[in-house]
């Protein structure tokens, strides 16, 4: 990828092009010559069946006004005051689980810790009881399946949590109009699709179900990675536990140094000339988040660091389609940042760590740890 970046802006793959410095990632961004590339993922893949029909239908893979229509409601529900009076129990989750991690010196930290952290970040959010979790989270990581290259071979798994989360969500939805729950997300978003008559119930359940699995995948994920990135570089983790100031731009430096989402992917609506180079309408671009982060053209040195100033990362994307659950993200990973600052002194490895592939959405299946308490 270096090579390939020190000698043009992009280049050939199997997939599309691969944008691989930062100038044209955040030009293309924000182009409206080009639409999300993401709707077309199923057939690149070659996956069929519910998860293919919700990701089509779903506001990420809409374009130009059904886009914003839906677009217009969601924004709304996760207001930033919205979001922070979750905060408080972000921060109990995270306390929570750090006191059962101190009964031991070691664990699988993706089953221990991200993954239900994460689940009762989302149950918060819908209204639910944190118990409720696992049902939740198991369901989000499988449909997160979908979004590797390799997908095809899960194809059932994430096909059967695609129904299990609509069903969660219609469930969800009537416990909103039974009165039975007035403040969740959930009956946020009722309330905002009941005042826009242009919506139908299906398009509600869709962004409850997106807004489920972008609120599992990318905390669960995003803690695993992050945590590596502190075990690699420990003297960045002496940083934080000295300056919990710091928390803030060490989850950026996370989504920047080691995103779960490596591309976000762009569809040219019409012939579009860049650089001199003619992009055909159709192309599919894969714009390299993690490759632009990079650049030395506006990185002056890429490794993993909490302190550095950096420029703006496109780890959420950008333009029309920047991530809708960017802030809810950000404030549910600091406050279990905060919560593990406090937990270990010292973090390494237990063991050889098994990763997804580093393409598309990727993550930690097990991350085996072992840690000297605070």
């Amino acid at each position: 990828m270096r090579a390939a970046r020190a000698a043009h802006w992009c280049a050939r793959t199997p997939y599309g092009l691969a944008v691989l410095r930062y100038m044209e990632v955040g030009r293309i961004l924000r182009d409206r010559r080009f639409r999300q590339g993401s709707h077309n993922w199923p057939d690149a893949v070659g996956i069929s069946g519910a998860f293919a029909e919700f990701w089509r239908d779903s506001v990420i893979g809409r374009e130009g006004a059904p886009h914003q229509r839906l677009r217009a409601l969601a924004v709304p529900a996760l207001t930033e005051a919205y979001v922070l009076s979750l905060k408080p129990a972000f921060d109990e989750i995270g306390g929570d689980l750090c006191r059962d991690l101190r009964a031991t010196d070691h664990c699988e930290f993706q089953s221990a810790f991200c993954e239900p952290f994460a689940g009762q970040a989302i149950t918060t959010l819908l209204g639910m009881e944190r118990e409720a979790w696992p049902l939740v989270a198991h369901n989000a990581a499988d449909l997160g399946l979908a979004m590797g290259i390799g997908a095809k071979a899960h194809e059932a798994r994430f096909n059967k949590a695609c129904e299990t989360l609509f069903q969660l969500a219609e469930e969800l939805v009537a416990k909103v109009r039974s009165g039975k729950d007035s403040d969740s997300y959930v009956a946020r978003m009722v309330s905002l699709f009941d005042q826009n008559g242009d919506c139908s119930h299906e398009e509600l359940l869709n962004t409850i179900v997106i807004s489920i699995f972008g609120g599992v995948d990318t905390t669960r994920a995003l803690l695993g990675l992050g945590l590596s990135l502190f075990i690699e570089a420990p003297d960045q983790w002496d940083l934080l536990r000295a300056d919990g100031s710091l928390i803030p731009n060490a989850v950026e430096e996370f989504i920047r140094a080691r995103p779960t989402t490596t591309w976000a992917t762009r569809e040219a609506l019409e012939d579009v000339e860049i650089n001199g180079q003619i992009i055909p309408k159709g192309t599919v671009v894969h714009l390299f988040v993690h490759a632009s982060a990079r650049d030395p053209d506006f990185c002056d040195d890429p490794r993993f660091d909490i302190i550095a100033k950096r420029r703006k990362h496109f780890g959420f994307g950008g333009g029309a389609h920047h991530c809708i659950g960017h802030f809810v993200a950000r404030t549910d990973t600091a406050a279990a940042l905060g919560a593990l600052r406090e937990t270990f002194r010292r973090v390494a490895y237990d063991g050889t760590p098994d990763w997804l592939p580093d393409s598309g959405n990727t993550g930690a299946l097990r991350l085996p740890i072992r840690y000297e308490l605070a």
